[in-house]
This record gives structure tokens, C-alpha cells and sequence, in this order.
């Protein structure tokens, strides 16, 4: 889980967040809890989790999220140990390793989660994933809640408040996808890529 040195010239850069959206991002999209049990019986399925601390916190509450993406930091400080063996475990069916620079979204990330959410919605084959970002999975909630299915849950967290629920139902696909349509960059391609 490095942290390389990632320009937002990457050419699997897809949609970069503009300084004049940064502010929408602050307000949660659905309701906080501070602890994971909690959280864990309001949640829908499959449940996607957006960063390593909520990510540990699901792992030790005995909830292994279907997909995962994790990129070693909290707050653009390495996460403990204690967090990094609780995600490296063997937890995961799947480790898949993306790229994907601060403030962006690239082709990668949006392939493999669409991948991992179709492998973790196929029926009797269901696997999880974690996603091991090189860069950031900060903004991974927002195509996440584009394309997984009706009634799923996606889990991220909100610094020193907690860990933010957000169900996929039409408002919130409506939502994410006038955020994403005003970032910069290629929307067209995104829907692609989410086969959206």
C-alpha cells in the first residue's frame, strides 16, 4: 500500500474533482454511527467500503465487506499496523492493486470495482475484493453508490465524526451523478467503464 509519486498527467485519469466542488463533499451522504454493529444492522446488501479504518472496523466487528478499497492512510498519514493486518489477512477472496492519484478518479479503479461488484453480486459464486489503491480511494464512494445494486450499502469514512452509511436508491444515484457529471474529465467514459 505505497503511496508513488501520482500526477494527475496520468493518462487513466478519468474525471479530476475541481477546487469549486471540494465543499459538496463535506455533508455526509447518509447518517453517522460510531460503532460498527450498529452501522452493520441498518446495512443493505452487498456492502462496499470506502477506506481503511472503516474497512478494520467491519473486519473486527466479524463483517467481511463484499468489496473493499483501501489505499494504507488515514488522513494522508500511514494507518497502524493493527489496521493493515486486520485488512491483509487473507480477508479477501480477491486483492487487486489499482492506481489512482488524489482528487481523481482513474480507469482503473472504476474497471476493477465494477468488477468486484459484479463478482460480488453473482449469485452463488459471490467473492469479496479488496482494492488496494496506489494513491487515494477518496472519492470511490461516489461511483460505488452509482452502480452498485438497489438497497446496497456503502460505507466511508467522516474524519473524527464516525462512519458514514449512504443506501444505493434512486436519489442517491441522482446525487452522485451530478457530482460526477460537473468534475473534469471524460463522464461519457466513466459511464462506460461502470457500464452505467
Amino acid at each position: 500500500m505505497s503511496d508513488p509519486d501520482v500526477s494527475t498527467d496520468d493518462p487513466d485519469v478519468v474525471l479530476s474533482l475541481p477546487d469549486s466542488l471540494r465543499h459538496e463533499l463535506k455533508d455526509p451522504l447518509g447518517p453517522i454511527y460510531t460503532e460498527a454493529d450498529d452501522l452493520l444492522g441498518a446495512a443493505g446488501q452487498p456492502l462496499v467500503a470506502v477506506g481503511d479504518i472503516v474497512t478494520c472496523h467491519l473486519l473486527l466487528s466479524q463483517h467481511r465487506p463484499a468489496v473493499a478499497l483501501v489505499d494504507g492512510k488515514t488522513k494522508r498519514e500511514a494507518v497502524d499496523a493493527e489496521v493493515r493486518e486486520a485488512i491483509d489477512t487473507g480477508a479477501f477472496d480477491h486483492h487487486v492493486t489499482v492506481r489512482n492519484p488524489a482528487a481523481t478518479l482513474t480507469a482503473s479503479l472504476l474497471t476493477e470495482l465494477r468488477a468486484a461488484l459484479d463478482r460480488a453480486t453473482a449469485g452463488e459464486g459471490q467473492s469479496t475484493v479488496v482494492e488496494i489503491v496506489e494513491g487515494e480511494e477518496d472519492l470511490a464512494a461516489l461511483p460505488a453508490l452509482a452502480v452498485a445494486p438497489e438497497g446496497a450499502g456503502v460505507v466511508y469514512g467522516q474524519p473524527d465524526e464516525g462512519m458514514v452509511l449512504a443506501t444505493v436508491d434512486d436519489e442517491a444515484r441522482a446525487g452522485v451523478r451530478d457530482l460526477l457529471e460537473r468534475m473534469e474529465g471524460d463522464v461519457a467514459r466513466v459511464w462506460d467503464l461502470l457500464g452505467a
